[in-house]
């Protein structure tokens, strides 16, 4: 029994506890695993036979883990466990019992772009417009239907699902329903969803089976619990109705999924339906500092639903966290970028050491770029590196299309998205006369009616809207970049995708235009000295050498790791940076419409908090582009609900205007917050009246520049956007009068002094 002396008491109490329902409270880093792997093995010490256990995980990865470690215990025994995921072991049980349901043994399993696929086909049958019935937008109304039990035949007959789908303009949802699944039965094939709702039908219709499972699996253990939806716990109930020897392990404070159908009303409403069950709290935390464990407590104690519980730590007192206010999200990027050199240069960290955390893909870009530029490796998890994303590279080979129509992979790539009418047959034709003449595919687009091609209309309006848009490169990048993705369709497609992922696409083409509006802000000065518009071709080229970059996946690389706080749940680091800390970002816009919704962010933001060991830091902008137009953002209310106490805000002395109440305010170390309040948080709403403008009263509203008359070479100074530097060339007269500056992490850049707006330092 050497393996209780290594748990502590709570852990140890869990484990012990094997018959009966249970419910194991696991605070963030409270062991978890360690608890779920030698509870099972104390069953097999006591003499359970492994067959009759059943383990629930929600990723293969978990699972693959368990089953190691418990192996490592007892051995080869740990191989009988029924371990795996609700749909890998569901799947298991259909394929034993599939016939009782009508379903073949050898049954196919559609993924997401099978029942897409299907849906597209069944919209043509039913002769149903693609925009408005979305593939992607009815598959989640379909899954969301299917999470909590709603089969085609009751959807149809509700009044009330009608009479919504009717307002929304798709009347005919239902018969969508009814006829994807029909047509899937059809096929013997079940999607993901289908496998827990045909586990759900199977017990329920033949108790027979359900009898035989309830008495094969006389233990069962549900894993991160908070995540499971209605029909996830509809069947784990009918499983253990027998011997109720049921374990769930979870927390509630780390519930959230709602948007894939978690339900929270499981793990709180527990004791409701199992009136006998045990509970144990795993409140001590070996993972954090005493100061990341009391302020992430200082946060979650604002949420009403919730199970209480004390989460502690033995751990190291530890750094106060550290709050940072950057003007713009490029300079938030360079602001975490080089607080990681410096972390690394000073105490010889390694880049795994470090995450940076997000509440949307989309605010990776400015993450990436500055991590670039200080030749930090970085890695995307749970997703792709932000020039690497499919609706950022549609667009961007729309761009190169419009720069250099002979390029023929980005030509191929947009020629036809969105649907114009140019399919793959027309488009062979084209190729095909394109090799026999040893010439371009775009030279034959140009020439299609003059060589008697027929039906070449939608080509002809194809060239020359790209015609049209070259005769746009010499303006502004931005105006450019914008007016090509309005024009050609792009945006409006993915806007119309209200999909949890289409609005993620949308956003990260938001992002892409956000991206070249903050490079082309500035004008550049070309070879004989006057200010012209930067260009989207230079634009172009910089993105060419960011793409090349992504190439390298090298798995082994020591990097930074950046992803979303959903992806980031289970995993822990020892520098965490949070990013992007605004209202409207987190709490996102969309979750503010009810306290359910967000009391769920708040869980978000205590994931985020947890999931750092030694050092953490949150940051924000106090402006963000939003299509072209900087937009002034204020500070997420979660700043304002950490006990200040254990903050330690860094550069906030820039702006005690906007910091400070009746004289109070916050400085740099202060790690107060005195008089914080919704209108102390606020920012100035002026709307500017030009580019020029914006970028003033984004930066500073009291930045006030110097007269420069004087400026000479070596003198230090201050841009509003690009930071301090120093002055190393100095060139013409009067209006014309230029000065060469190199700015810290930025470069060199030169300025006409008449319009460059400078602050000496040492004036």
């Amino acid at each position: 029994m050497d393996y209780l002396e290594t748990l502590n008491p709570s852990q140890r109490a869990a484990v012990q506890q094997i018959d009966g329902p249970v419910m194991i409270i696991a605070g963030a880093g409270s062991g978890k695993t360690r608890v779920l792997t030698y509870r099972i093995v104390h069953m097999l010490h006591h003499k359970v036979d492994p067959f009759q256990i059943l383990s629930l995980t929600f990723t293969n990865k978990a699972a693959k883990e368990m089953r190691h470690r418990v192996e490592a215990a007892v051995g080869m025994e740990a191989r009988n466990i029924w371990m795996g995921t609700f749909h890998s072991i569901f799947s298991r049980i259909l394929r034993k019992e599939s016939d009782k349901i009508g379903y073949p043994r050898n049954f196919t399993i559609y993924d997401s772009d099978d029942s897409k696929s299907l849906i597209r086909t069944l919209l043509g049958e039913m002769q149903l417009d693609e925009k408005l019935y979305k593939p992607s937008n009815m598959l989640g109304r379909i899954s969301a239907a299917k999470n909590v039990l709603i089969s085609a035949e009751e959807y149809l007959g509700n009044a009330e699902h009608n009479e919504n789908d009717s307002s929304s303009g798709r009347p005919k949802f239902g018969m969508l329903y009814k006829a994807y699944q029909d047509r899937c039965f059809r096929a013997g094939a079940m999607d993901f969803d289908d496998l827990l709702v045909n586990t759900h039908k199977l017990f329920k219709n033949h108790t027979d089976v359900l009898h035989k499972y309830q008495h094969q699996f006389k233990y069962i253990m549900v894993d991160e619990f908070q995540d499971t939806n209605h029909a996830q716990y509809m069947i784990i109930k009918k499983l253990c109705a027998v011997h109720e020897n049921i374990a769930v392990v979870g927390d509630d404070a780390q519930s959230i999924y709602a948007f894939r159908g978690a339900n929270i009303k499981n793990i709180l409403g527990f004791q409701r339906d199992f009136p006998d069950v045990k509970t144990f709290k795993l409140e001590q935390n070996y993972r954090s500092t005493q100061t990341i464990v009391n302020a992430a407590s200082s946060i979650i104690e604002k949420n009403k639903d919730q199970l209480k519980k004390n989460i502690w730590t033995d751990n190291e007192q530890g750094e106060r966290i550290r709050v940072f206010k950057a003007l713009t999200d490029n300079e938030e990027g360079r602001m975490v970028a080089s607080a990681i050199f410096q972390e690394k240069m000073n105490g010889q960290q390694m880049n795994r050491d470090f995450a940076i955390l997000y509440r949307t893909n989309a605010q990776s870009r400015s993450m990436e770029e500055a991590l670039r530029k200080l030749n930090i490796p970085y890695k995307i998890y749970g997703g792709l590196s932000f020039y690497q994303r499919k609706e950022v590279k549609d667009l961007l080979a729309y761009y190169r299309v419009v720069l250099n129509p002979q390029d023929e992979e980005a030509l191929k790539r947009i020629v036809n998205y969105p649907a114009r009418g140019i399919g793959k047959t027309s488009l062979d034709k084209l190729a095909l006369i394109a090799n026999q003449h040893n010439i371009t595919l775009w030279q034959v687009m140009e020439q299609a009616n003059q060589i008697g091609l027929k039906n070449m209309k939608h080509v002809e309006d194809f060239v020359n809207m790209i015609k049209a848009f070259q005769l746009m490169l010499e303006q502004n990048a931005y105006e450019v970049a914008m007016h090509i993705a309005k024009t050609c369709g792009v945006l409006k497609s993915l806007y119309e995708d209200k999909t949890v992922e289409g609005i993620a696409r949308y956003e990260n083409t938001e992002a892409l235009l956000n991206g070249i509006k903050e490079f082309s802000i500035t004008e550049e000065i070309d070879d004989e000295g006057v200010l012209r518009p930067k260009i989207l071709e230079e634009f172009m080229s910089d993105v060419a050498l960011m793409t090349n970059d992504d190439k390298d996946n090298d798995p082994n690389r020591d990097h930074v790791s950046l992803m979303t706080i959903h992806s980031a749940k289970g995993l822990e680091y020892k520098f965490v940076h949070v990013v992007g800390l605004e209202e409207n970002l987190f709490p996102s816009q969309m979750a503010l419409n009810s306290r359910q919704e967000l009391e769920e962010e708040r869980r978000l933001f205590y994931v985020a908090l947890t999931r750092a060991m030694k050092k953490l830091t949150l940051s924000f902008a106090s402006s963000r582009f939003k299509f072209g137009n900087i937009v002034n953002s204020e500070p997420s209310r979660f700043l304002q609900e950490l006990n200040p106490q254990y903050l330690n805000f860094e550069n906030m002395h820039t702006a005690k205007n906007q910091f400070s109440d009746s004289g109070n305010s916050y400085g740099k170390g202060t790690g107060t917050l005195s008089g914080l309040s919704k209108k102390t948080l606020s920012f100035n709403k002026a709307q500017p009246n030009s580019v020029q403008q914006q970028a003033a009263q984004a930066v500073d509203p009291n930045f006030i520049p110097d007269d420069t008359s004087d400026l000479q070479v070596g003198m230090q100074v201050n841009h509003q956007r690009f930071g301090s530097g120093m002055v190393i060339n100095m060139e013409g007269t009067n209006d014309n009068r230029k000065a060469t500056v190199d700015f810290e992490g930025v470069g060199k850049k030169t300025l006409v002094l008449k319009f460059a707006k400078l602050k000496i330092n040492n004036a």
